[in-house]
């Protein structure tokens, strides 16, 4: 099958009933880890790099990683996306380097840490969807700044995120603005802020309204019912995995993202501090996800990917579905949970839901 791009495989997804998560990778180990995964569930899967990652492995690496992994997994479809670009150019690099799809984080100017206006931001999704969409290139947007509506700040990944206080208006993607947005750039996926952020740390309290804004899912849901959405900051740690990292010599807080109680604010003193115990070779904090948060509600029937001619697409669609039902039929979607045990519960009647863990 080798690799398909996002638009794709979300189109599917939302057809067959099927939520997607993306795991970010930085090394062969993990490739091969979330493959094994994929291969055990008869899933289709997407593997992303940062730009911390690309820099740590190398494109070249990276690249032939990706070969590897589907002449591995021949029956396996993958996409091969890049997590949070900073500026076109680096979405233009990563689409030479053979990646599938790309997106263009303009919520953040250039330097990843400044919050961008309104126009810059769609200036370069847009730029960056008129390149990419020639060559058959998904591309994903995002509106709104990632960030935690308790405390009011952004959690940098792998470098990537907004610093200093955020306004509550700046944490929460506005329905109408989106609507607009996704006209103007034409993205095949939109990512919006409604409260989870990157790292393992999440909540201090059991998630409600005033902290995970479902509302705003269900309202830009409504108004763009064909639009695929992305929600980041989406895995936990399990707290069995918290006592083993604690039990070797970690020092890992828990909260209710975690499965646990914790302290964000403690968190953000820690790493403040540099007494961080967590950080990797590239840079990023966070502890890799050990497992997906799980799947989205069963969804109904979406429109298919008008990419490429019919006769490719027939055949993606029937590959998909082979990989689906492979195994005892229809496999069972429950929806996912967070790592306090509460299930996400919101329908996406003509859109496919991807989930993307950090």
């Amino acid at each position: 099958m080798a690799r398909i791009t996002l638009r794709q495989l979300l189109d599917h997804a939302a057809e067959e009933g099927y939520g997607v998560p993306a795991f970010n990778i930085n090394n062969m180990e993990q490739a091969l880890a979330i493959m094994e995964a994929a291969d055990a569930c008869q899933a289709p899967v997407i593997m992303q790099a940062s730009r911390g990652a690309r820099a740590y492995a190398n494109d070249i690496m990276l690249k032939h990683m990706m070969d590897a992994v589907v002449e591995i997994y021949p029956h396996i479809p993958v996409c091969v996306h890049l997590d949070h670009g900073n500026d076109p150019s680096n979405c233009m690099t990563a689409i030479q380097a053979g990646f599938t799809s790309v997106m263009m984080d303009g919520s953040l100017k250039a330097d990843a840490k400044t919050p961008a206006d309104w126009a810059y931001n769609v200036g370069v999704t847009k730029m960056v969807t008129d390149m990419a969409h020639f060559g058959g290139i998904s591309v994903e947007g995002e509106l709104g700044v990632l960030g935690s509506l308790e405390t009011g700040m952004g959690e940098a990944e792998d470098g990537h995120g907004a610093e200093g206080k955020l306004s509550h208006d700046q944490l929460l993607t506005d329905p109408d603005e989106a609507v607009k947005f996704v006209r103007e750039t034409k993205v095949d996926a939109l990512a919006i802020a409604m409260g989870t952020s990157h790292g393992a740390y999440k909540f201090t309290r059991k998630p409600d309204g005033s902290v995970l804004a479902m509302n705003v899912i269900e309202e830009i849901h409504r108004k763009l019912p064909n639009t695929h959405l992305v929600m980041h900051g989406s895995s936990s740690v399990p707290i069995e995995l918290q006592e083993i990292i604690n039990k070797y010599g970690g020092q890992m807080e828990t909260d209710m993202g975690s499965a646990g109680r914790g302290n964000p604010a403690r968190h953000q003193e820690r790493r403040a501090q540099g007494q961080h115990r967590h950080r990797r070779q590239n840079g990023d904090d966070r502890p890799d996800p050990p497992r997906a948060a799980g799947r989205s509600k069963r969804v109904r029937s979406a429109q298919i990917s008008e990419a490429g001619d019919d006769g490719a697409d027939q055949a993606l669609q029937g590959t998909l579905r082979t990989v689906r039902h492979r195994r005892h039929g229809r496999p069972h979607h429950a929806p996912p949970r967070f790592g306090n045990g509460e299930a996400l519960q919101v329908r996406f009647p003509r859109s496919g839901f991807l989930l993307k863990l950090g």
